[in-house]
């Protein structure tokens, strides 16, 4: 069982590490996403200074990039916690050293009727715990989704001040399940929070997930939402994102991960739908949108995409407050 963290009292009242907890006649773990992304940013600059003063220190037991063996299937049970760090054999491709920069800046695009940012109704980003790097199971660890597993590694550049990767921002994920469902909106896990997670970018603008592949409903390519927040206060107001867009999943990962049991109804959702056909991606294919992927069914896919954010435009995407309970959404 997880330890509940005790609050210190203070003369101006009760904190953690430090930092004065927003919600004084609350626990620690339900202060919020704000005060979770404070403290995480906390510990990174703790280990900056650590890395600082000794030299080359490798953080290895901190990296949310730690190689990890997994299988076809995502195996956790509700019983089990995922390991955080766990990562597919597959490497993602994104790196500091060698980014290839997007012809222009990322498509806004619909946050569809599931968001989950509380724009329609639920809102996991006022949840303690939300930031995470593994999302496949709920923040309470009582359902976790299975799947073929994946690596998801957005690499955020800042494209109005000359494309520098874009540090601190943060960055929320979401995407259906391997049934196409959407947790806290599709019948049955109206009260599950899998496969929605916050990452907070590192000096390199690289934000990483450890999820499970998304399936296709029915009308939609494969696809993860995503939103882009300019800073760790940020997070918990929908209107405050500097971009909402989402990651297109190219077809032949797509075509081996449906041809199995778990992803029941994908194949032939695909066979009726195109990246031109899409009513997202099908102003230009998902040219800006489509994700590298490698790996394979056995190992795991390593997905990766860069992302510019141009913060000198307006953004005009952002929920389509329409349906609710069904298996599909934009």
């Amino acid at each position: 069982m997880t330890r509940i963290p005790e609050p210190e009292q203070t003369p101006d009242g009760p904190a953690y590490e430090g930092r004065l907890l927003d919600r004084a006649d609350e626990e620690v773990v339900d202060q919020g996403a704000p005060f979770d992304i404070r403290t995480l940013i906390s510990r990174r600059g703790v280990l900056t200074l650590v890395g600082a003063g000794v030299g080359a220190v490798t953080l290895a037991a901190c990296s949310s990039t730690a190689t990890g063996s997994t299988t076809a299937a995502a195996t956790a049970t509700s019983s089990a916690t995922p390991t955080a760090t766990a990562r597919p054999s597959a490497t993602a491709t994104a790196t500091t050293a060698a980014v290839d920069v997007p012809a222009a800046e990322i498509p806004d695009e619909t946050a569809g009727p599931y968001p989950g940012d509380g724009s329609n109704g639920a809102d996991v980003l006022e949840q303690s715990g939300i930031v995470r790097s593994d999302i496949r199971s709920s923040i309470d660890g009582a359902a976790t989704a299975e799947g073929v597993p994946i690596t998801l590694d957005l690499t955020i550049l800042d494209m109005a001040n000359g494309d520098v990767p874009f540090e601190n921002v943060a960055v929320y994920v979401w995407h259906c399940d391997s049934q196409g469902r959407y947790s806290m909106y599709s019948s049955g896990i109206e009260d599950v929070t899998y496969l929605r997670g916050v990452q907070v970018a590192g000096s390199d603008g690289v934000v990483s997930f450890t999820s499970i592949y998304p399936a296709c409903y029915s009308g939609r390519w494969p696809h993860i939402h995503f939103e882009v927040y300019p800073d760790v206060d940020s997070i918990s107001d929908a209107s405050n994102a500097i971009a909402t867009s989402q990651v297109a999943m190219p077809e032949d990962p797509c075509s081996a991960v449906y041809a199995l049991s778990a992803y029941s109804g994908s194949s032939s959702n695909l066979a009726q739908v195109s990246l031109d056909s899409d009513n997202v991606f099908g102003d230009d294919g998902g040219a800006l949108q489509i994700a590298t992927v490698t790996g394979d069914t056995t190992a795991g896919y390593a997905v990766s995409l860069t992302v510019r954010v141009d913060t000198s435009t307006t953004p005009t995407a952002g929920a389509a407050p329409s349906g609710g309970g069904g298996g599909g959404g934009n």
